[in-house]
């Protein structure tokens, strides 16, 4: 897998901002909140935004004898012709490169153009909601980290408990996202001591991320590129070092550069996340575009799940919610919290239920392969799909008999039902 890929492939990602500095002239007390609101968007993280009030006059008067921030936003409710003297002497004042961003209050298609004809950035029309402030500010910037690359779509998959099958989700998600959407994917293994995708995709790399996040002041494109292992023509592993011969004491700093460059990588990144609740690996989940939750369907999974989703539900409130999973549904004689008990106490519909099936999962696991690659039509393979649709927002690139989200609760609502019967 090449480092960078097609235009074409790239999906609709708001990429994070780089380190820039903002400053802010709102006239309103509407656009100054929006603003307050967009700041606490997971992509304006690294961004150092102020935010004042005076519009356009005030942002004049500002710059004057003073070195201007990278990105200048002015709120103006004057009309065309003073909202422009404004600009042209704001324009006088700013320092190369810095950028201009207009929130009008004035729907009129010839003040735009002749906004973007005097160097203006771009231009909102009030009332703006935050993420119109951040989908702004992203693609002023352009990609990930101010680059010229497409940007790649992240997905994080997490458990609620451990061993609950998270890794097997993420492996098998990523596989199949290759084979329902025909795009390169590239799975990151961030369980560093005990991570298995080398495993599951027989692999045996001689690095992989260890070596990127114990060095992140080295890290670049050349290196991912040796880093990455292919195991197909468009599906790639970052794998984990998977010893205990060292101990892993990493901080996000050792790991922000590494996302930045996957971003850069393939139109999907798949993060395998460990089961742990550390700065770093909260910080990496909250960068995810998209969020999966692995759980079983039982007592101690659902709390966890719980706790989870409102602390991401409170983090990221410009994204969509978790994505929930059920795995290991059906397991002979166990008790389980039905289906849609679990979903109601999350708030939360299940994308899809996996049913379990040892003789499934232990061949693939012991063989090296993908639950498709075992039994293409079984129930567990088939219910990656909906999955795949959700977290990409793609449709599968040729027709296949269709699976539904919940096809793998069927047989077990089915024997509850003939018992209730008898």
């Amino acid at each position: 897998m090449s480092g960078s890929f097609d235009e074409r492939d790239t999906p609709s990602v708001l990429a994070p901002l780089p380190r820039v500095s903002i400053q802010v002239f709102a006239e309103t007390t509407e656009v100054a909140d929006a603003v307050q609101l967009a700041c606490q968007d997971r992509r304006m993280s690294k961004a150092h935004v102020k935010v004042q009030t005076g519009g356009a006059a005030a942002a004049v008067e500002a710059y004057r004898n003073a070195t201007t921030p990278n990105v200048i936003i002015v709120e103006s409710r004057l009309n065309a012709m003073h909202l422009l003297a404004h600009l042209d002497e704001l324009a006088a004042a700013c320092d190369e490169g810095t950028r201009v961003v207009v929130i009008g209050h004035t729907n009129d298609v010839l003040l735009y153009r002749e906004l973007l004809r005097r160097g203006v950035s771009e231009y909102l029309i009030a009332p703006v909601q935050p993420l119109d402030i951040v989908r702004s500010l992203s693609e002023l910037y352009g990609q990930a980290g101010g680059s010229t690359q497409p940007v790649g779509k992240t997905v994080a998959v997490y458990g609620a408990r451990g061993g609950v099958g998270a890794s097997t989700i993420a492996h098998n998600l990523g596989h199949s996202i290759v084979r329902d959407t025909d795009q390169s994917t590239l799975i990151v293994d961030f369980d560093l001591p005990f991570g298995t995708a080398g495993l599951d995709f027989n692999q045996d790399p001689l690095s992989g991320l260890f070596e990127a996040v114990s060095e992140p002041d080295r890290i670049d494109g050349v290196m991912i590129d040796r880093l990455i292992t292919a195991c197909g023509e468009k599906l790639s592993i970052l794998a984990a070092p998977s010893t205990l011969d060292r101990t892993y004491d990493q901080t996000f700093r050792n790991f922000e550069p590494i996302i930045d460059l996957l971003r850069n990588v393939a139109p999907f990144i798949v993060y395998d996340m460990p089961h742990v609740w550390t700065d770093w690996s909260r910080k990496v989940l909250l960068s995810a575009d998209e969020i999966v939750i692995v759980a079983e369907p039982d007592l101690a999974n659902l709390r966890n799940a719980k706790n989870l989703i409102d602390v991401l539900r409170a983090a990221r409130k410009n994204d969509a919610p978790p994505r929930l999973v059920l795995n290991k549904v059906g397991i002979p004689k166990r008790p389980e919290i039905v289906a849609s008990e679990f979903a109601s106490a999350l708030e939360l519909t299940p994308v899809c239920a996996i049913p379990f099936d040892a003789n499934l999962f232990g061949t693939a696991a012991n063989n090296g392969q993908m639950l498709t690659e075992v039994q293409a039509r079984h129930p567990a393979a088939e219910a990656f799909s909906p999955l795949v649709q959700t977290v990409t927002g793609k449709i599968e690139k040729a027709p296949r008999r269709k699976a539904s989200p919940l096809a793998g609760l069927e047989p077990l609502l089915a024997k509850l039902t003939r018992k209730k019967a008898g």
